[in-house]
This record gives structure tokens, C-alpha cells and sequence, in this order.
């Protein structure tokens, strides 16, 4: 058992790197009172109840100190008191990476847990949720993943895998009908134009300019529910803006297919995880 749940995340080595250097730098001062002799075993687990992800790249971080178990992979439920995974290694070595790990476990840990909320909210409609590229920097593929791991769906990664045009390209570029124009020319056949849309009137400029999808942004979901009854399975529909658990029901309820939520990655609290030395 690896802890991580495929499709595993990618481009998060150099982040790996970078945390350990930033946080351990020249050597940790305090672990300098153990010697090579001096061993440590133990264990982490949950102090709340959620999704756990982020338990793969905990036992990376540790088994570079010695040996590591995983007991629960990423995307069950744990509770208060659930251990996730055992370790055994050289003391100092197992303690200067105690904090690496658990601050990606709990943050990861966090999203996931915030989205399978947000999926359960909106279940017995065929609305789903995905996220944004609302994410912390460095930390895409992550968070991406854990919002996987909690049940959700992954909008575009990046600038590169779709075009999404937004009111400053459409302004910049004059009409709806002409921002598609000049995207579609120059886009690969594998790749989506998504436009955002306020009212009606932009939602049908920008089905007949041949948009793939289309964002229904700020919308009430009363305005939203008579936008699907005109062009509702002639394109995706997508909402957003300021959408939470409070409200994402009544979203979900107008029909739409996709609910994006940015809070899933730059605002959800993380999961409380601690690491206790066996007695």
C-alpha cells in the first residue's frame, strides 16, 4: 500500500524540495542532540474527522529517515484517533521531517475533506463539482489531486490545456464571436474555448460562435434555471462566482452540469494530523 490513489499527481518534486530546504536549510539545530544510534518509532494519525489525502507523500517525506507503513490511503474517511501510517528510523532524521510532512498532509487533507462536502451537498443532481486555478503557487498538481481524492473533477490545469475567455479577452477582442474566431485558429484540435457569460444574450452569442463550453458567472440560480431550458444539452453549462455549501444545492438544482468553486483550494482549513513517538 503506496498511500497515493491513481491517477497519481505530477510536477510536485521540485515543491518537495524546495519545502525541505526552506524548513531544515543547513541541518535542524535540535535534532543535532541525537546521535546515529539513537532510533525512534511511531506513528501519525487524524485528529478530526475527514478525507485523508496527502498520506503517499507524507511516507515519502519519512522513509527517507528509515522504514514507513501505510495503513489508510488517500480518499477514506478517518475520524479522531485514526492512525494513517508507522514509522521507524534514526531519531533526528524522523524529527526534522515531522513538520514537512504533516503540513502537506493536513493541507491536502483539508481540500479533500472540503469537496467530498461539497459533493455530498449537491448529490441526487447531475451537477458536478470542480475546481479552479484558485490554488496556492507550486502546489497545482496537489491540490488538484486531493480535490480528485474528495470526490470532485478537475477544471483546466493551466493556461496551456483550454482556452477560457473571460470579459477582458472579449472586450480586447471586440465581440464574443471574434475572441472564438481568433482562438479556434490558432488552438489544438484536443483543446476547448469556454466563455463566460453574465445574461442570455452572451450565453447565445457565444453557443452560435461555437464555444464548447459556456460559464454562467454570477448568475442567480433562478436565472441559471431558465438558461438551461433554452440551450440546456446544446453545450456544457457551467456556474460560478461566490458559490458555497449554503447555496450550491439551489445551483445544483437549476440544472447546470459543472459547479466550480474556488474555495476548494484557496480557502478550505486543514485537516488536523499530529505525529506521536510510540511509548
Amino acid at each position: 500500500m503506496t498511500g497515493w490513489q491513481t491517477p497519481y499527481p505530477h510536477d510536485y518534486f521540485e515543491l518537495l524540495d524546495l519545502a525541505e530546504r526552506e524548513d531544515v536549510g543547513t541541518g535542524d539545530l535540535t535534532s543535532a542532540l541525537f546521535g546515529p544510534e539513537d532510533g525512534l518509532e511511531g506513528f501519525i494519525e487524524a485528529q478530526a474527522s475527514g478525507i485523508a489525502c496527502g498520506i503517499g507523500l507524507a511516507a515519502e517525506i519519512l522513509i527517507e529517515a528509515g522504514e514507513v507503513e501505510v495503513l489508510v490511503e488517500d480518499g477514506k474517511r478517518v475520524k479522531e484517533g485514526t492512525k494513517v501510517l508507522t514509522f521507524a528510523g534514526q531519531a533526528g532524521d524522523v524529527l526534522a521531517r515531522e513538520r514537512l510532512a504533516l503540513n502537506f498532509l493536513m493541507q491536502l487533507s483539508g481540500v479533500s475533506t472540503h469537496t467530498r462536502a461539497f459533493v455530498d451537498a449537491v448529490k441526487g443532481t447531475k451537477a458536478k463539482i470542480i475546481d479552479t486555478r484558485k490554488t496556492v503557487p507550486g502546489m497545482r498538481a496537489l491540490q488538484k489531486y486531493a480535490v480528485r481524492v474528495g470526490g470532485g473533477t478537475n477544471h483546466r490545469i493551466g493556461l496551456y490545456d483550454a482556452a477560457m475567455l473571460k470579459d477582458n479577452h472579449i472586450a480586447a477582442a471586440g465581440s464574443i464571436r471574434e475572441a472564438v474566431k481568433k482562438v479556434r485558429a490558432s488552438l489544438p484540435i484536443t483543446s476547448k474555448i469556454e466563455v463566460e457569460c453574465v445574461n442570455l444574450e452572451m450565453v447565445r452569442e457565444a453557443i452560435e460562435a461555437g464555444a464548447d463550453i459556456v460559464m454562467l458567472d454570477n448568475m442567480s440560480p433562478a436565472k441559471m434555471a431558465k438558461i438551461v431550458a433554452e440551450v440546456g444539452g446544446r453545450v456544457p453549462l457551467e456556474a460560478s462566482g461566490g458559490i458555497t455549501l449554503d447555496t450550491v444545492l439551489e445551483v445544483a438544482e437549476s440544472g447546470v452540469d459543472y459547479i466550480s468553486v474556488g474555495a476548494l483550494t484557496h480557502s478550505s482549513p486543514s485537516l488536523p494530523f499530529h505525529l506521536e513517538v510510540s511509548q
